[in-house]
């Protein structure tokens, strides 16, 4: 295979990631707490003897890693005594079937068994790694430290963490992440402040993430057209090889 066209089918690869990437970013441009995700790019060199053929070296572009852009989205009141954003840095703790996650989107609900939610399902957990337990029907009260009241009783306070790193955090789906580093362990936030009735909006910028989205595709188009080109390059010159050789 041709410089050109390892080159292009390369590069088509990596748009095709970068496009997964966009269009989950906008799928999920009204999940509240949801953080974007972008690409990082990089070149890659290697010898290129099998896909060349001639043992020259290669320099193919290719997406590194993908990050994740932490920043606070816009905080926007709800109304809803359930909802609650977080103003600073830092997760809520949560509990899965399986795992203990952290997440930002504070669209909380009652479980049938009378637990603090997520809108997944998760428990949110306290500061002693409990649920909490809610009377349907009654206000519920949550102060900016995370304490959870109703009827004048404390049920807990929301455990809410932060981490040294973010680079072992991995995103779920939707807006929860995994801690895949044990020597990297979550700390209690501080310099965060709950906000009851509002909710942490998505930091993903929608006209920008489209524009983005319009670009990739027409680079994607451009290389699909290399490809195209680099194949008709390589039939032609095996044509004119054989009426040579003929």
């Amino acid at each position: 295979m041709d410089p050109l066209t390892v080159a292009a089918a390369s590069g088509l690869r990596s748009r095709m990631d970068a496009l997964e990437l966009l269009a989950n970013n906008l799928a999920n441009s009204a999940t509240s707490g949801y953080k974007s995700d972008s690409e990082f790019y990089g070149l890659f060199t290697g010898l290129a003897q099998d896909m060349v053929g001639d043992g020259s070296s290669a320099v193919l572009p290719v997406i590194e890693h993908q990050w994740t852009d932490f920043s606070q989205g816009t905080l926007q009141p709800t109304g809803n005594p359930l909802d609650i954003a977080l103003s600073g840095k830092g997760f809520l703790t949560v509990r899965s079937p399986s795992e203990v996650l952290y997440t930002r989107n504070g669209n909380l609900r009652i479980s049938s068994r009378g637990e603090l939610v997520t809108s997944e399902g998760f428990q949110v957990r306290t500061i002693e790694g409990k649920s909490i337990q809610i009377s349907s029907g009654k206000p519920i009260e949550i102060s900016t430290d995370g304490t959870v009241r109703q009827d004048g009783q404390t049920l807990g306070q929301l455990e809410v963490v932060e981490f040294k790193t973010t680079g072992s955090l991995r995103k779920l789906s939707g807006a929860c992440f995994r801690n895949t580093d044990a020597t990297r362990p979550p700390v209690a936030a501080t310099g965060v402040e709950i906000q009851q009735g509002k909710l942490e909006a998505s930091n993903v910028v929608v006209p920008e993430a489209a524009m983005r989205l319009v670009g990739m595709m027409r680079q994607f188009e451009m290389l699909q057209k290399a490809v195209s080109m680099g194949v008709d390059m390589n039939r032609r010159a095996i044509e004119e090889v054989a009426k040579v050789n003929g």
